[in-house]
């Protein structure tokens, strides 16, 4: 099936490796535009935006902990494109694996401002451009992680910020739905997947935990995410969707 998100622009951060970058795939298949950032991955935006055509695609080079940073890709989106439709909060780093008792306090902030306080940013700035560029309509996307709904013991950094970005993306979408403003905030949450976040010597146990017998791929966050972006899902509003092959099943 192709042409489900034709006409749209959609800016997805952290899209240019891993989930991001499967999610970007699953978008230009189907017919939308992408604006595509990374802080520290230029080469692969470089390389995102060549295979993909730059009439089809833009990188732009963000932290998304910075509220500056959202001006600058809110400015370039529209500038090229004219329009904002979806936004896909994807950037995200996970912890160091430390005890509570032992993290630094800098490493915790550092997790939160990108993971949760980028998720705020770019829910501000993407509805504030929704509003002066597409009639006040649209779909947010806020990847989270199954470590949003159950706590990983050795990661409560990451935990947390991930349990933030889902309580933040069913506040917003309440609040935005009760005024009437036909913006739809939604959250994904995947499992495993295939990515280089994944060591190689720890696949195989893994796997054994999965009852879908396998790691789950980039692509497979993309499709879910294809449906959220799509006038097919007007009716989902501060939904939750595991994408985890069964695990929390």
């Amino acid at each position: 099936m192709t042409d489900r998100l034709k006409g749209k622009v959609a800016i997805i951060t952290g899209g240019v490796a891993g989930i991001g970058l499967g999610i970007a795939e699953c978008y230009i298949r189907e017919g939308a535009n992408v604006v595509l950032t990374a802080n520290h991955n230029v080469e692969g935006g470089k390389k995102a935006v060549a295979r993909f055509g730059d009439d089809r695609a833009l990188f732009v080079q963000q932290d998304v902990s910075q509220e500056a940073d959202w001006q600058k890709v809110i400015d370039a989106t529209v500038s090229k494109f004219d329009k904002l439709d979806v936004l896909i909060n994807n950037a995200g780093i996970g912890g160091d694996g430390k005890p509570i008792e032992d993290k630094p306090l800098t490493d915790w902030q550092k997790v939160i401002d990108i993971n949760l306080t980028g998720n705020f940013l770019g829910m501000k700035a993407g509805i504030n451009a929704m509003k002066e560029t597409n009639h006040a309509t649209g779909s947010i996307i806020n990847v989270s992680s199954v470590a949003g709904l159950v706590g990983l013991p050795m990661a409560p950094d990451y935990s947390a910020s991930k349990g933030g970005s889902r309580m933040l993306s069913r506040a917003v979408a309440a609040s935005l739905a009760r005024r009437g403003i036909k913006i739809r905030v939604n959250s994904v949450h995947p499992g495993w997947i295939d990515t280089n976040i994944v060591p190689e010597d720890a696949k195989k146990q893994i796997i054994q935990t999965i009852p879908a017998g396998h790691l789950g791929k980039p692509q497979d966050i993309g499709e879910i995410c294809v449906y959220l972006g799509s006038d097919e899902s007007q009716y989902a509003i501060g939904g939750e969707f595991t994408v985890d092959g069964g695990v929390r099943a």
